[in-house]
């Protein structure tokens, strides 16, 4: 598959709407007071540097996520950023996801993100309560104006096909799944299927968590570019259509760095390497998680 231009490092959702493919992640943000100050100032750059796609979760640091993230909006929102630029994705846990507890969940997710409307809110993995009931819950949030679009995460394929059975199931605007070099088990159906039905495909832990950033392999490849293993995989990730990645990165070097990866093309010759160090699936593999 060919590298997308910069230009076209953007995915479509259903509904036409355009995003860039490039987010940032805040999981592990709001665990620690004393981190508060520091996280808010790391958002506040990332929004700076141009990232306008944020995902956050209720379960990150059980809300303190989006309480960092909710101070870094406002400031930025004082300061000129416009509100139709961001688009910020939360998440709801299983156990809140009944008609009911939809309404309880995102109030208090609206409240700790200071904003009237959630971009794009996700059921965070697949729990007890009947997909049904949630997609219900869902519409009606739309129909209060408290979520724009709605979608899952951590959904294998046999999840959408049964989601898109349910009345109202096909309104599913995105599914966000682990995908990156050393986690490619999607790319044997999932992905297909979600790009098959314009549904994209969030990609959390792009850089395997840090895990590739120390890669020989990639570092070979990098250096033809001038760039660091975590560019190429993050780069490897953007090139797809369809794909979003939402990289979690605190620290300013690596803001900029990933920023960065949207203009690095990579090249027949390397991802013929790439795929050499990371095959694809073969078969059907089981839904990675972390």
């Amino acid at each position: 598959m060919d590298a997308r231009t910069a230009r076209s490092l953007e995915v479509t959702f259903p509904s036409g709407e355009e995003r860039p493919a490039l987010g940032l992640g805040t999981w592990r943000m709001g665990e620690d007071a004393g981190q508060r100050a520091a996280e808010v100032r790391a958002l506040r750059l990332a929004l700076d540097i141009g990232y306008r796609v944020i995902d956050t979760a209720e379960m990150y640091g059980d809300g303190g996520a989006e309480c960092v993230l909710g101070l870094a909006l406002t400031e930025a929102l004082r300061e000129g950023v416009r509100r139709e630029e961001l688009f910020v994705v939360s998440k709801i846990l299983p156990p809140n996801a009944s008609e009911r507890g939809v309404q309880a969940a995102c109030e208090a997710s609206l409240r700790r993100l200071r904003l009237d409307c959630i971009d794009l809110y996700l059921l965070h993995w697949r729990g007890g309560v009947p997909l049904a009931e949630t997609v219900r819950g869902f519409e009606q949030l739309q129909r209060r104006g408290w979520i724009r679009q709605w979608g899952v995460s951590n959904f294998d394929l046999d999840d959408l096909r049964e989601l898109a059975s349910v009345p109202g199931g096909k309104g599913c605007a995105a599914n966000q799944v682990y995908y990156s070099l050393s986690e490619r088990g999607v790319e044997f159906d999932l992905l297909p299927w979600q790009q098959l039905h314009q549904m994209p495909l969030m990609a959390y832990s792009p850089i395997d968590q840090g895990g590739l950033v120390d890669h020989p392999g990639l570092r070979a490849v990098a250096e033809g570019h001038r760039a660091t293993p975590a560019q190429v995989a993050l780069a490897w990730v953007l090139r797809q259509a369809g794909v979003m990645a939402v990289p979690k990165a605190s620290r300013a070097v690596h803001l900029r760095q990933n920023w960065a990866a949207r203009e690095l093309r990579l090249g027949e010759s390397d991802l013929a390497q790439l795929g050499r160090l990371f095959p694809p699936p073969r078969s059907k593999r089981a839904l990675a998680v972390r």
